[in-house]
């Protein structure tokens, strides 16, 4: 019942997290009472029990019943999380400073029993971890019986001199096929101390998870070389921001990781290759927690690495934490919302609170410059923007004169040249000739058409810096955005919904963040809605992972979006060859 509540954001008080040891959670049944359990018995009195009242955490339903959820004493503190979400802060590291009585004739207690008893009042039953009962006696006699205790979940895992309680961090980690963003979070605070994203260290063995399991195939040791690629980069980018935002990593208790199956299964060191072969089933799908020295994870050495669970081979923990950050299952006002992850792999969720259905499109690299003819990733000197008037121009990243086009660059400039009327709704791309002879295009865009090496090619830059867009990109493009546009047709189609009847496209990744709504719309790209309606919600799996980390609740109703978000396998669905074969063309309505 308590994680229900959860679901539907009603705020039961709790302390352990509903572990059923704090005893804080108690509702009163008015209709389908459940017999009490042992934790009800423990934690309430006879007299409550016979009025029903039951411990929400240990309360399992499995039919309708009606409950009295009491007016919380404080307002709980909160976080505007994730695409505007406001989010009790929960973390599942809890600090709490004791100050134990020390032993005597008439208190022969066991160390351990005596930090039990008073972690048992503070509402927390934790198991201590093997490290904790090994330096006990030395640390308790040291301070005089002075001691943090530090739990993560439901175990004991440090005890530290003195009052820590407000030294208290937790890492959330997006790893990406070709960027990993890792932040450190203040779980007192909710506060971001730190963050940062780097190239992940496997991209030279691959720019697609298909390549990364082909190496895992191919070399005897491909597989551990890819886990050390990849622990490694984690490790660079968390001692550079904890060095910089002034935290010891022995104030790092926990870690939040997300990413597609692939690239969790790489960080695990399991063998990944069931995921690229029929019936592409991963090895995994569940939420996982161990202890991050099993990875070889730096912060403190008996913290705590979790991720969240996958809907699918191609549908992983990171695309549930952009569910998470954005509700798209969870919203009360049960309008439909499309939510798209561009990439390599675009990731698709589309629905309501009522029904969600999710899928994965092979989108191939073209959104991330790869494979296009002067394409590059997004950094310094790639064009990122592109208008056509009565010439073009050019914004690139860093104002920095143009070396290449990265993807958000290059949908514009197909939409541009789709708007003008260089290329045509097949995709052909117009001669010089042709073009001319139109009379709508201005001489100095048919100047540009030009060829090349028998490749009909439209010149972007200045005739030196010589960047260009040919025939193959624009198909190449074309392949990538209906393979996409393919994949929510068939979710829509599923779902009996028109363009019409979605409330808002989320676009979400890095990539995401970048795109022109316009543009996007103009190639066909996501549906043709209003363009207020498209919405970048940028870094959307980091987003989730955040909230998972600052908020166990949150993390709980993760764990069960498997239970209400329906996986649909495109491969398998009949209507997707067709659908994705409509969708090749380019819109020909340009304007609202």
């Amino acid at each position: 019942m308590f994680n229900a509540a959860n679901w539907l954001g009603i705020a039961i008080d709790s302390t352990c997290g509903g572990r059923g040891t704090c005893g804080k959670c108690k509702v009163k049944m008015l209709a389908g009472a459940l017999a009490p359990t042992e934790a009800d018995r423990k934690h309430l009195t006879p007299a409550e029990l016979d009025e029903g009242w039951r411990l929400s955490c240990r309360a399992l339903v499995h039919s309708d019943c009606l409950v009295d959820v009491p007016r919380l004493m404080t307002s709980p503190k909160a976080a505007l999380l994730g695409y505007g979400r406001h989010v009790a802060l929960d973390p599942n590291v809890h600090k709490v400073f004791l100050q134990l009585a020390e032993p005597t004739l008439d208190d022969q207690r066991a160390d351990i029993q005596r930090v039990k008893d008073a972690l048992l009042d503070a509402g927390f039953e934790p198991h201590p971890t093997f490290l904790v009962l090994q330096v006990l006696p030395k640390i308790l006699r040291d301070n005089n019986y002075r001691v943090t205790a530090v739990i993560v979940g439901d175990e004991l895992i440090a005890l530290e001199p003195g009052d820590t309680t407000g030294e208290m961090y937790g890492l959330a980690i997006d790893i990406g096929t070709t960027t990993v963003v890792v932040a450190v979070i203040n779980l007192n605070t909710s506060a971001v101390v730190a963050v940062k994203s780097t190239l992940n260290g496997q991209a030279s063995f691959g720019a697609d998870v298909i390549s990364r399991i082909s190496y895992t195939m191919m070399e005897p040791d491909g597989l551990r070389t890819l886990q050390t690629r990849i622990v490694d980069t984690i490790n660079s980018l968390t001692d550079e921001l904890t060095t910089q935002a002034g935290v010891a990593l022995n104030n790092v208790y926990e870690i939040v990781a997300v990413g597609n199956a692939t690239m969790l299964h790489l960080l695990f060191g399991i063998d990944p290759e069931p995921i690229a072969q029929y019936p592409f089933v991963p090895a995994i799908e569940e939420s996982v927690t161990l202890p991050i020295s099993s990875l070889g994870l730096h912060a403190h050495p008996e913290a705590r690495l979790t991720t969240l669970p996958h809907l699918g081979a191609y549908v992983g923990a990171d695309i549930v934490a952009g569910v998470l950050a954005t509700g798209v299952a969870r919203n009360k006002d049960e309008k439909n919302r499309l939510y798209i992850d561009v990439g390599t792999n675009g990731e698709i969720v589309l629905g309501s609170a009522k029904i969600t259905l999710a899928t994965a499109a092979p989108a191939g690299p073209a959104f991330e410059g790869a494979q296009i003819k002067c394409g590059m990733r997004a950094s310094e000197g790639a064009i990122e923007s592109v208008r056509i008037d009565s010439d073009v121009q050019l914004q690139t990243i860093g104002n920095a004169p143009p070396i290449g086009i990265c993807g958000s660059g290059l949908v514009d400039a197909v939409a541009e040249l789709v708007r003008c009327g260089a290329v045509d709704a097949t995709g052909r791309m117009l001669s010089a000739e042709e073009a001319r002879a139109t009379h709508r295009i201005p001489d100095a865009i048919v100047n540009r058409l030009i060829e090349v090496n028998g490749v009909r090619a439209f010149l972007l830059s200045s005739p030196a810096e010589n960047i260009i867009l040919t025939q193959q990109d624009v198909r190449a493009l074309q392949f990538a955005k209906a393979a996409i546009a393919g994949g929510f047709r068939v979710l829509m189609q599923k779902l009996n919904l028109a363009d019409d009847d979605l409330h808002e496209v989320l676009l979400a990744g890095s990539f995401g963040s970048y795109i022109n709504p316009a543009s996007a719309r103009a190639i066909g790209l996501v549906p043709w809605i209003p363009v207020e309606r498209i919405i970048a919600v940028g870094n959307a799996a980091g987003e989730g992972a955040k909230i998972a980390l600052l908020s166990f609740r949150e993390r709980e109703a993760a764990k069960r979006f498997k239970e209400f978000i329906t996986y649909v396998e495109l491969s398998a669905d009949p209507t997707f060859n067709d659908i994705f074969t409509d969708a090749l063309a380019f819109p020909t309505r340009q304007e609202d």
